[in-house]
């Protein structure tokens, strides 16, 4: 629908305003003027005297000094290396070539022609 507000053509969609007069049971014009107010083309004083608040409230701001970047270190899993390398052996105890192996987590290797990926997953314990 096109509706033309202080001098501008602007296009609202129908479906919202049906749904907005359905739901709210509202006239079309209260819908239209919703609308208008949902995508900032009338000024609500209530919504500016809240946004000013909101500025005026620190945490709301970007902090002047940057962040400091701090490097974590990915903790390796011994137990889960020992478990991937005693899975390696069969595989290639059978004519199997480990082609990549990633992490402590997983490898991937031939056998037959075919690709194959094997990764080891560690759940975390179930909560009681």
């Amino acid at each position: 629908m096109k509706y033309n507000f202080n001098g501008k053509e602007i296009n609202i969609p129908d479906v919202e305003i049906e749904k907005n007069m359905k739901i709210l049971d509202i006239s079309k014009n209260e819908a239209i003027e919703m609308w208008l107010d949902d995508n900032d083309y009338t000024e609500n004083e209530v919504v500016e005297e809240l946004t000013k608040k909101a500025k005026e409230i620190k945490r709301y701001e970007k902090a002047d000094k940057p962040r400091k970047e701090r490097k974590v270190e990915r903790k390796v899993d011994e137990e889960k290396k020992t478990l991937l390398n005693l899975c390696r052996v069969p595989i290639e105890g059978a004519g199997g070539i480990v082609t990549n192996v990633k992490n402590e987590a997983e490898f991937s290797f031939t056998f037959g022609g075919n690709c194959y990926t094997v990764k080891l997953v560690k759940h975390r314990p179930t909560k009681k």
